[in-house]
């Protein structure tokens, strides 16, 4: 594996002003040889001409978060991070690799959940460069690398993670604090042997796909319901099971069995109805 090693350029401004006086100087010989029509000077100033050119052949410029890969023959040379301009080897080549931050967005992708529900997932992912060495050589193409691994990787936690939960487990709707994470650390281990690092990745998209959406709905409709039912009915049971026992403490009235009974129903009536309740007098008694 070929690791990123840093390469100090020389500052190329030095090497652009001597080569620009080159430049002038030569053409100013090669005037002067050709009207005393002296050969070897004439060849003298080609020459000169020539390694100034050169010379000059070997400037490039760094820009801030970007940095120049120089080869040689093909062999990995350095990699140069210092930003300006810059002057190495004529004969190396230089591949620009730029070191920012950039993001990605998948499309939506159409994959089973744990449950095996079709649903619509999407990502964003925020990487950048940090080896350049890697992204060169490591990958044919790292920008086309991170795109298929992400949705890889996304493709893959959506297989993991249910939809949706209503108890404590975890979910791609629920627990999205902790499916980012999980998102993040799936996508770097696929990506750092391209020499890329991730910095975020959330899920952008999340839906039920159109064939099952209206279904779905349905279901996410009952159970949320039967969840509140059950809240609704174990809040009751405890306020009653209070209220029995604060009266009974207290001695305010003193509640045979069936009395017990007749007041637990009236006040399971009151605290789960969905509607007001509509007090009944009773002049008599409840035997009566």
């Amino acid at each position: 594996m070929i690791r990123e090693r840093e390469r100090q350029a020389m500052n190329g401004v030095a090497v652009l002003v001597l080569g620009l006086a080159g430049l002038v100087f030569g053409v100013l010989w090669l005037i002067l040889a050709a009207k005393q029509k002296d050969g070897m000077q004439v060849i003298g100033a080609a020459a000169t001409l020539l390694a100034a050119g050169f010379v000059l052949v070997g400037l490039f410029t760094v820009a801030p978060n970007e940095a120049q890969v120089l080869q040689l023959f093909g062999d990995y040379v350095g990699t140069v991070r210092q930003p300006g301009l810059r002057w190495a080897n004529p004969f190396y080549t230089k591949h620009k690799i730029s070191t920012r931050v950039r993001n990605f967005e998948s499309a939506h992708l159409k994959v089973n959940d744990l449950e095996g529900n079709p649903i619509e997932i999407a990502a964003v992912v925020v990487w950048k460069v940090v080896d350049t060495a890697e992204a060169s050589f490591e990958v044919d193409d790292y920008n086309n690398y991170v795109h298929v691994q992400s949705e890889a990787a996304l493709r893959n936690l959506a297989t993991i993670y249910p939809y949706d939960s209503h108890d404590d487990h975890e979910s791609l709707r629920g627990t999205t604090a902790k499916i980012a994470e999980h998102l993040k650390q799936e996508i770097h281990d696929r990506l750092i042997k391209a020499g890329v690092e991730v910095l975020e990745s959330r899920i952008s998209h999340l839906a039920y796909a159109p064939e099952i959406a209206a279904a779905m709905l349905q279901r996410q409709q009952a159970g949320a319901i039967i969840a509140a039912r059950q809240r609704i009915v174990e809040g009751a049971v405890g306020m009653v099971e209070m209220a029995l026992e604060m009266l009974s403490a207290k001695q305010v009235v003193r509640l045979d069995e069936e009395r017990k009974a007749q007041m637990v129903s009236n006040l399971l009536v009151v605290l789960c109805g969905e509607r007001g309740t509509q007090p009944v007098v009773n002049t008599g008694t409840i035997y009566q």
